[in-house]
């Protein structure tokens, strides 16, 4: 047995949308889980974001959605509700980012699925918690971004508000949300109780600046705005060379002095306004002007050797073109290719879980909307005509195989 294998028996149903949730789902299935993503009739909102389009598939949503199998099931529908029930009895785990209370007036949150299942595992993911005075307010990933502090931090002195442009804080919940429910897990398998697990995009975001709130807790002082800059050391930040940018991390006092004898200037580490990373940090712009000035000599890759011949820590500031050449991404194999039954073939970064296997852990891509129905319901052990009526009567939808 391996990691990629190591939650095989382990059913999800995943009613998440989006972002964070899916991640999670994802990532769920990647360690061998049997993920069923429970979709309404149109589907996952998510599947709406774009561009980029693959063939009308949207490839954001197709990003957090390996690993799954699609069921349609619609939850308005007066059989819904009991066939997620019949669901929930034999699995393992709920992932749901409704608002809070809907699962409740469903009748499948988890006061009541737990009296079917004691050792249900029931994950909530929701933009401010189950509880507290923001808890029906929606939320978004760019919200939480602005209302937990992160976006005041970022970009440089004087410009306007920026965001990260990745979904940072869905990112960090469906990690966060993978760590929290393989966790309760190890307890459902000592205790043979399940719980309810609430994760929060706000909670994530917050824990996302752990240094940052702790240095504000300590100090009293809010952080400037320093672009590529680390607040509390220098030199340690993205500076301009003849091409382009290159990374540097020469703070530590024997790689400072390394620095400026790489630059040709050794007597820049005697200079009084530079003799320690305290007084550094104190004429942080004298510092920049002068190692901007003698960088724009040499381009990154040149300036690059030369760094790390003298155990200097760098790097260029990469494009995406300049990533997918890494012959270290290369060797890590991280981008894996997947299949989408209207996409085709699509590639992703994979998971990282500890090793370069992560194509072994492609056991399937992101599915079609209802393309799973009729097998996933066949395994709840639903004959053939129950399968057929419940399709009929709007309650479940199967993709056609000649289209959605």
């Amino acid at each position: 047995m391996t990691i990629n294998d190591a939650l095989a028996g382990i059913t999800i149903l995943d009613f998440s949308q989006v972002g964070a949730g899916p991640t999670c789902g994802m990532l769920l299935g990647d360690l061998g889980a049997d993920v069923i993503k429970v979709e309404a009739p149109g589907g996952d909102i998510g599947r709406k974001l774009g561009p980029p389009w693959q063939n009308g598939e949207s490839v954001v949503s197709m990003s957090f959605n390996r690993n799954k199998r699609s069921i349609v099931v619609d939850l308005k529908h007066p059989d819904g509700p009991s066939l997620v029930r019949r669901m929930a009895a034999g699995a393992d785990v709920v992932l749901e980012s409704f608002r809070p209370g809907v699962m409740d007036k469903l009748g499948i949150g988890y006061a009541a699925l737990r009296e079917l299942n004691a050792g249900l595992v029931f994950c909530s993911v929701s933009a401010y918690g189950q509880t507290g005075p923001w808890r029906d307010k929606p939320g978004v990933d760019g919200i939480i971004q602005a209302v937990s502090g992160l976006m005041s931090n970022i970009g440089d002195e004087g410009s306007p508000p920026m965001k990260v442009l990745v979904p940072a804080a869905d990112m960090t919940t469906g990690f966060l949300a993978t760590s929290a429910i393989l966790a309760a897990l190890r307890v459902r398998d000592t205790t043979g109780q399940g719980q309810h697990l609430d994760l929060s995009l706000y909670n994530s975001a917050v824990m996302l600046q752990q240094s940052a709130i702790a240095s504000y807790l300590s100090s009293g002082e809010k952080p400037l705005r320093t672009g590529t800059a680390a607040p509390y050391s220098t030199p340690n930040e993205a500076y301009k060379t003849k091409d382009g940018w290159i990374m540097i991390a020469a703070y530590h006092e024997d790689r400072w002095q390394a620095l400026c004898r790489v630059l040709g200037e050794p007597e820049l580490a005697s200079d009084e306004r530079f003799a320690s990373n305290k007084q550094r940090m104190a004429n942080r712009a004298a510092l920049t002007g002068e190692l901007t000035q003698r960088l724009a000599a040499h381009t990154s890759q040149e300036w690059q050797a030369l760094m790390e011949a003298a155990d200097i820590i760098c790097g260029p500031i990469a494009d995406y073109d300049m990533l997918l050449a890494s012959p270290q991404l290369a060797h890590n194999g991280l981008i894996v290719e997947t299949r989408n039954a209207d996409a085709g073939v699509v590639r992703m970064p994979g998971s990282a879980f500890g090793d370069r296997d992560a194509q072994a852990r492609v056991r399937h891509g992101p599915p079609a909307v209802g393309e799973h129905s009729r097998e996933i319901l066949a395994g709840l052990g639903l004959a053939p005509a129950e399968i057929d009526a419940l399709i009929a009567s709007g309650a479940v939808r199967q993709r056609k195989e000649s289209g959605k």
